[in-house]
Formats: structure tokens, sequence, C-alpha cells
């Protein structure tokens, strides 16, 4: 954490600051800015997060929600890039590219005051004055952690902090199964259970919280959708925009499909395109060697993480899937000598 005495010295008095993260924030997303928002208000800053689109309702329970301005360039446009225009302090968290907050990127790239990066994607974009990029970290909230600590407040995080803090965490790690579960990430953990947090309760509020309607829709997605091609060990869901009406699909309802793709024996590459109208959105996993990260930079226009990344196509779903099926052979031999092909994570 080289950048801490920097930052430090940014923070030493009361700043305007302005917090941001990833259109369509996930749990690591909010609960990391959230969680961070608590920490500066904590520390006398005056702190506005600004999120570039709405998130699921099941992260509504987060401290310091209510007062989470979500943009709108039709309502709110004028008043969010002033905010942006007059911030002193400019965290980015959870996204390695300005063009990952889509309309605010060019308005953060703008402003005058400074940028500060935690992010933990591959290939940050070089627009931040202090950056915290470490693709080898779990999640974005154990990067904030870590900046909490290393400012010398610890003693800071309150139960609320910390929950938001875990919330980020547990998600991005799979509730702790992913490779990148480390002997740092149970030992934040452990930190933040002495800071008073209830792990059963936020595990509740995100994965048992969902509506009827939502598992009915999980439940045509795995009996109608599901695509296993066993000579790629590769599995995929293709959802139509007229599918998510039928099911009245709401922000949130497609998270975590593209794992249950993956959880099939022998699988070690899953992909979920949906049809979002403006562009088909794509989610890629995989278990083992074989980097999804590459694999949507090179065909899709995405990126992420070595097992998990998402990507983007403006062709029609049935274009995008056909070109999607179109470069298996090209990786056939990596996807049937992978490792873990037969023995997926547990």
């Amino acid at each position: 954490m080289h950048d801490v005495t920097a930052l430090k010295e940014l923070l030493r008095e009361p700043r305007h600051i302005f917090i941001t993260t990833h259109h369509k924030p996930d749990a690591d997303a909010l609960g990391s800015s959230l969680g961070l928002a608590g920490y500066l208000r904590a520390k006398g800053h005056h702190v506005t997060v600004v999120t570039p689109s709405d998130y699921p309702d099941f992260l509504s329970w987060m401290p310091g929600n209510d007062e989470v301005i979500v943009y709108d360039p039709r309502r709110n446009d004028r008043q969010v890039r002033e905010i942006i225009g007059t911030a002193e302090v400019l965290f980015c968290l959870d996204f390695s590219s300005l063009g990952r907050i889509h309309e605010l990127g060019e308005y953060v790239r703008q402003a005058p005051g400074q940028k500060v990066l935690v992010d933990h994607h591959e290939q940050p974009e070089p627009f931040a004055d202090i950056a915290f990029s470490f693709p080898s970290a779990a999640a974005t909230a154990e990067l904030v952690f870590e900046i909490i600590r290393d400012l010398g407040d610890q003693h800071l995080i309150t139960p609320a902090i910390g929950e938001c803090l875990y919330a980020g965490i547990m998600t991005d790690t799979g509730s702790f199964r992913h490779p990148s579960t480390s002997r740092n990430v149970h030992l934040i953990i452990a930190e933040l259970l002495d800071a008073g947090i209830n792990l059963s309760s936020v595990h509740r509020r995100i994965y048992d919280s969902h509506s009827e309607e939502r598992l009915r829709f999980l439940g045509f997605v795995l009996k109608d959708k599901l695509r296993v091609l066993r000579e790629y060990n590769t599995a995929y869901i293709a959802i139509t925009n007229e599918e998510l009406k039928q099911y009245h699909s709401k922000t949130g309802d497609t998270e975590g499909l593209v794992n249950f793709a993956l959880s099939i024996e022998g699988i070690v590459f899953a992909a979920i395109l949906i049809d979002r109208v403006q562009a088909v959105k794509i989610s890629f996993r995989s278990v083992g060697d074989f980097s999804v990260s590459e694999f949507s930079r090179r065909h899709f226009n995405g990126g992420g993480h070595h097992n998990a990344a998402g990507g983007i196509s403006h062709e029609p779903l049935d274009a995008t899937v056909e070109k999607f099926l179109s470069l298996l052979p090209d990786y056939q031999t990596q996807l049937v000598t992978a490792p873990l092909a037969i023995a997926p994570p547990q």
C-alpha cells in the first residue's frame, strides 16, 4: 500500500468527497462504496455516493443506502455533474476503466479533483492520481479494509461499516470458495467479527431474500435455457428480452445464474448471454487455467478476472450466440485438457 502516505495527506483535513462504482453495482461495488463512505464521514468528510445505474433490491439494507444518488441522465444529470465538478477527492471503486461507469466516465475524467482508484481488476486504465490496484485481491472491499487499517483507523470500523465490507468480500469470493480466498481474507473476516458484524444476517439478506417470480425464473432458465456442450466442457445460457419481461425480471435477478452452469460436473467454461435491448450483456466464468478475462477481452470487448469476466456485444442475441459457439473449436484443446475439467470446485 505504497500510496497510503499520499492518501493520508490528501485526507488530512475535511474534504468534499465523491465516491462511485461500476454500472449495475454488485455487493462488492456497493459494499466497498458504502463502507468507505461510512469511514470517511466518521473522519469528518462530506461524502456523496453516486452509482451510474440502479442496483438489486437485496442490497438496499446496507447502511448509507438511503443517501445514495442513482444517476439518471434525464433526471439528475446537472446535479451529478455539479457534485463531480466540485469534489476535491473522487474515489473510483471496483472498476478499472472509466468506460465501466458509462456517462459518468467523462465527467470524472474532466473533474479537477484528485482521483483515487481502489480496484482488483486486471489492466487498470491510468487515470487516477493515487491507485490501489491489486488484481490478486479477492474483493475491492478487502482493499478498503486494508486502506482504513493502514491509515491507522481500524478502530473506526463499526458493525455497519464492517457488514458492508463483509458483504463485498463474501460475494466476490463465492462465499469463500473461489481460489482468491486467501489467508489474508480470513484474517480480515476475523477482524470484522471482532468489530461486531452479524455474518448470518448479511448472508440471509443477500442470498435468501428473493421474490417468488425470481425463483420461478430460475427454474425456467435451468429447465429450458441451459445448454451443455460436453465436447468443449462448456455450458451456456442465452436469455431473450421477451423472457426477461415474461418473468418481470428486475435488476439483480440474473446475478449468479452463470454459476449454475459452471457447477455442472466436468464443466470448466460457462457463459450467460442476456439481451438487454441496447446490447447483449455477457458474463463468463471458468475454473482452472482457462482465462475468461483474456477470452472476453479478445472477442467481446470485455475483461475482468482470470476466472470471472464480463463482455458486451452489439449484435443481436442469436448472432452473438453464434459467434460464441464458433469460437469454441479454437479453444477445444485448452478446454478439454484443463486440470479441473473433471474435478470442478466443490
